[in-house]
């Protein structure tokens, strides 16, 4: 899939995130890339051989306190090919974009990967 159709999933999976939640998405950065680097995979305390989808970087808004103030913006990456490649039809892809997408905005919000297993997004 050429990469201005992925942005478009990944735009799309936005739009579709419901009021009041949509509103609370200041001093966050949303970004797709081609695949994970190694120090993404740092980051996400993965191994080599494990899939990366999406990966959020900062400070969780349940977190935050009165001395959160001139911090860089938060990060959320959404990366392609990982996301293309566990995909075999481009209704699943949308499907799973989408997903991956709620799940790193709701680490945004301060919720735990157990959390999310719960909720069906893991």
């Amino acid at each position: 899939m050429h990469s201005r159709r992925f942005l478009k999933l990944v735009q799309r999976a936005l739009n579709e995130i419901p009021p009041p939640y949509n509103t609370w998405l200041d001093n966050i950065d949303i970004l797709v890339e081609r695949r994970p680097t190694s120090r993404h995979r740092r980051e996400a305390g993965l191994d080599p051989r494990d899939t990366l989808l999406g990966l959020y970087e900062g400070v969780p808004q349940t977190e935050r306190d009165s001395g959160y103030g001139l911090v860089l913006p938060d990060r959320i990456t959404i990366f392609q090919e990982p996301l293309q490649d566990a995909c075999d039809t481009e209704a699943e892809l949308v499907e799973e974009v989408r997903v991956t997408v709620l799940h790193e905005l709701a680490h945004h919000f301060g919720i735990s990967e157990d959390e999310l297993e719960r909720l069906g997004l893991d």
